[in-house]
């Protein structure tokens, strides 16, 4: 016999609801009720063949809230609408089953079955009470309310189109007020309006980067309910994109268009054929929640991918995740030590160990957001975090930089932001003697900027390529060369695109096999190519666009 069903609990005090079961429909939709705050889904029963149950929080536009998968090895979701900003009324769970034999039957659409309590009798005061309650918890939202927006001023994606009031970023060497931070529909109107026709920009995603943007006040098109397979990613920033053999690549996270964090969170990237494969039914355990501004670093001694921090919306992540590519199982660490929930952070592996450096962390109310200047290590063999002794001159708090870990022995720390600075300064920690150092660099240095990529291109040079200024997404790039410590700026037509919050590695792939013996750099690039994917332009649009470069055209260029 059959036994499996996917039930949902709609609020605290509601009853189970069956939603799908081995003779129903395979496809439901069901109404949440304005007054209910939570919804739980899980299934029991034994699966068999079933692969995956979708499950989708819709608005009244049938624009995704939240998105959600049961698995064999994930059994139960749960959401709350603290959570997810754009929950508000008029929300519909969308359940969808795959694999199996699937019924044929129409989808179903269903009703939330009302809780009533047995003894519906109020107290004698209750009424006075109850509007006392009131009054405190409208005051007590009222406060809420200013402190959630002093705390997006940090945790805002800068490619978003809300009408929000952005906080004014400065950049060194600019005057005050002279920079806006996420510059939003009206606000870049008037930024770009200067020219006289600039107009808003409607919020797109797209595989590619457009030639020639279109810009428009019409609404962004509705996205329809159920879609087909996705053949590639979607458009997304503040992604990872992590190798871990010489022609895979695992993708994990993002955000893409209205803020929405991506309903396809996993994929394994072939560069061989450059083809993508969706990777997120393919691992058994608990894959991590959606989240933007996490890090992902491969260890290839253990042959496995480390997971750490992030945020989603108001919900801020310190959990250690770890996908063993061997296995394809996902486990979640329990650490001890203590490390704040970071997003935005540099993480970098060194002798099996992970060095967490900087992010955006959360302060208590009403203080806003922080940005972190500490060093955190994260040993996996003992499954603890310490802070190591650090001497020198460190770099001052920031969110948004990168970091490149340089001939095993070197990190070099660039760039990134803590309102309302954008620094383009460089620092350099000797993991030898743990002591950090200011780069005095020559050459023509990169712009002020933050959630720029990089990459490592040989034993002494490394990439740093677009970015975000506080007021526009930049496509100029740049190599650094750790010998000279010298910059040189590098023009390449693959990387003319605006774009930050992107993802930059440098993998084997086709039709690139050889370097001329020559070259110094020639036992590291050879046959190696720079990979782009992903980002925002701040205009509203989300790239999942694969660029590629040939390294040694880069290199040639210096």
């Amino acid at each position: 016999m059959d036994d499996f069903g996917v039930y949902a609990v709609f609020g605290v005090n509601g009853p189970p609801q069956k939603l799908l079961s081995a003779e129903g429909s395979s496809r439901v939709r069901v109404a949440v009720p304005p007054s209910v705050r939570q919804v739980v889904l899980f299934s029991s029963g034994r699966w068999g063949e079933r692969i995956c149950v979708n499950a989708e929080l819709s608005d009244s536009d049938r624009m995704p809230i939240t998105i959600g998968k049961l698995t064999p090895y994930n059994k139960c979701l749960s959401w709350e609408q603290w959570e997810e900003e754009t929950w508000i009324d008029s929300v519909t769970l969308n359940v969808s089953l795959e694999g199996g034999n699937l019924s044929t039957k129409p989808e179903v659409i269903m009703a939330v079955k009302e809780y009533t309590p047995k003894d519906t009798a109020a107290p004698p005061a209750a009424r006075e009470l109850h509007g006392k309650r009131k009054r405190e918890q409208t005051a007590e939202e009222e406060e809420g309310n200013d402190w959630t927006k002093r705390r997006e001023e940090e945790n805002t994606c800068p490619n978003a189109t809300t009408e929000k009031t952005t906080p004014v970023r400065k950049v060194r060497g600019q005057a005050k007020g002279s920079q806006k931070l996420f510059a939003s529909g009206a606000e870049t109107t008037k930024l770009k309006g200067a020219g006289g026709k600039a107009a808003e920009m409607q919020g797109t995603v797209g595989r590619t980067p457009p030639q020639s943007a279109v810009r428009t006040k019409s609404r962004q098109a509705k996205a329809p309910t159920h879609t087909a397979p996705l053949a590639s990613p979607s458009g997304r920033w503040g992604q990872t994109l992590c190798p871990i053999d010489a022609q895979t690549a695992i993708l994990i996270g993002g955000q893409g268009a209205r803020m929405q964090f991506c309903k396809d969170p996993m994929w394994k990237l072939c560069t061989e054929d450059v083809s993508w494969v969706a990777a997120e039914t393919l691992a058994e355990g608990p894959t991590p929640e959606a989240r933007i501004g996490h890090t992902a670093i491969y260890d290839p001694d253990s042959r496995r991918i480390f997971v750490f921090g992030g945020s989603k919306n108001k919900k801020w992540f310190n959990d250690v995740h770890i996908l063993d590519t061997q296995s394809w199982k996902w486990t979640m660490v329990e650490a001890q030590g203590k490390v704040p929930p970071l997003a935005y952070h540099s993480c970098s592996m060194f002798q099996g160990e992970l060095f967490v450096l900087g992010g955006v962390f959360p302060r208590p109310n009403p203080e806003p957001d922080g940005c972190s200047d500490s060093l955190y290590i994260f040993d996996p063999r003992l499954s603890i975090w310490y802070q190591p002794i650090v001497t020198g001159d460190k770099p001052s708090p920031r969110s948004g930089h990168s970091a490149c870990v340089m001939q095993e022995r070197k990190i070099y720390v660039f760039g990134g932001w803590d309102t309302p600075v954008c620094y383009n300064d460089m620092y350099m920690l000797d993991l030898g003697l743990m002591e950090f150092s200011a780069v005095k660099t020559t050459g023509n240095p990169p712009s002020p900027r933050s959630w720029h990529g990089s990459a490592v291109l040989s034993d002494t040079k490394f990439l740093i390529h677009g970015g975000y200024n506080g007021n526009n997404a930049l496509s100029d790039a740049f190599v650094f060369d750790i010998d000279t410590n010298s910059w040189t700026e590098v023009s390449a037509p693959e990387l003319s695109v605006p774009r930050a919050g992107h993802s930059i590695i440098t993998m084997e792939t086709a039709g690139h096999r050889c370097f001329s013996e020559e070259d110094e750099d020639a036992d590291m690039n050879g046959g190696r190519t720079l990979l782009v994917f992903g980002g925002g332009d701040n205009e509203g649009n989300f790239y999942s666009d694969l660029t590629t470069v040939a390294v040694e055209e880069l290199l040639g260029a210096i």
